[in-house]
């Protein structure tokens, strides 16, 4: 099936961390296929060398007027910040009621809903053009409790968490799903956030647009749907903010809920404090103490994942090579090095789970 062609808006966070969005999508997505990228700061660049020094042909203009010069098409617009609570500025506002003057649906994965916008969503109706506002929340009929359905999934369930949010456990958790899948091993995502679903993984929930008395069974849900229709040999789950982030705990349902078998924890090591919360006596713990945490709910932690961000690459490998002796697990660099050293991890655990 062809893909709809999107731009991505970034609104010159393109590259800092709010653009968590758009870094997922321009690393792939298989929902869209992305053909440019709107930012002020970096007009004329290629959004992949921006991103990481890597080339992806996804061009960065910096106006969409420049974007419509170029004679390209584009079927969907989508918002690639994540903004302050979630909400809509005006200067993003005006960015989108622009967008649909020039004829392209929106995608949008704020709490802020574009469609509650009066302006922008009478515009769009009277275009004919289509909202996705992808974090409104499922009608109660929809919703699903918990109902201990998820002993009936076979296959190995690993939880991507991590020490905290924006650390890049979504894209890790892709990557591990594309490196089993190209060793011959059929693996599956489970995405818990807005990005997961704009980059085409199946099967999911949005976790902080669920109601609470639901997110166990939306958990299982999705994990027991994948395994029902997919039969796939290894599921692993989406990650969101941590056990021990004050302003977000999130961690207990991916072990608990989803009886995740084991865990692949993703960490920071240049980031002291919860991102965002610097005003706030809160600090990152040590790596042993939260995989110990981790045990006590239930699951091992069998990898390390490292994000080397505000680090030099001689630190965190210095740092990674000193941690696998320490905890004797497999401690990686995901965006430096990839991820196919747990892959025979993996593999020998599908293998035994058959036998």
């Amino acid at each position: 099936m062809q893909r709809a062609t999107a731009i991505i808006l970034t609104a010159g966070y393109l590259d800092s961390s709010s653009g968590k969005t758009a870094h997922g999508l321009i690393r792939g997505t298989d929902r869209f296929s992305i053909v440019g990228v709107i930012d002020t700061k970096h007009p004329g660049k290629d959004a992949g060398e921006v991103l990481d020094g890597r080339t992806r042909n996804i061009p960065v203009y910096a106006t969409l007027e420049e974007f419509s010069k170029t004679g390209k098409q584009a079927d969907y617009c989508i918002i690639g910040v994540a903004t302050k609570g979630g909400v809509i500025p005006d200067s993003l506002r005006v960015l989108l009621k622009e967008a649909l003057e020039r004829g392209y649906h929106l995608v949008n994965g704020l709490h802020d809903y574009v469609s509650d916008h009066a302006e922008l969503a009478d515009l769009a109706k009277a275009k004919g053009l289509q909202i996705i506002d992808v974090r409104k929340p499922k009608k109660f009929k929809d919703l699903h409790f918990w109902s201990g359905d998820i002993q009936k999934v076979k296959c190995p369930k690993v939880a991507v968490l991590g020490t905290d949010c924006a650390l890049g456990k979504r894209t890790t958790t892709r990557f591990l799903v594309e490196a089993m899948n190209q060793a011959g091993c059929k693996a599956e995502m489970i995405y818990t956030g807005q990005t997961g679903w704009m980059q085409g993984a199946k099967y999911g929930f949005i976790f902080d647009s669920t109601l609470n008395d639901f997110i166990s069974g939306e958990m299982e849900h999705a994990i027991v749907q994948c395994w029902d229709e997919s039969k796939p040999d290894i599921i692993f789950i989406e990650g969101q903010s941590s056990l021990r982030n004050p302003s977000g705990p999130a961690g207990a349902e991916w072990i608990v809920s989803a009886a995740a078998d084991a865990v692949v924890l993703q960490h920071n090591p240049g980031r002291k404090q919860y991102k965002d919360l610097e005003f706030y006596p809160a600090y990152l713990p040590e790596i042993k103490d939260e995989i110990d945490l981790i045990k006590i709910y239930g699951a091992p932690t069998v990898a390390l994942t490292i994000n080397s961000a505000k680090m030099t690459e001689s630190d965190v490998r210095a740092y990674a090579s000193a941690k696998e002796k320490e905890l004797g697990i497999p401690v990686i660099l995901p965006l430096e090095d990839g991820v196919d050293r747990l892959v025979p991890v993996f593999k020998q655990w599908i293998e035994r789970n058959k036998a």
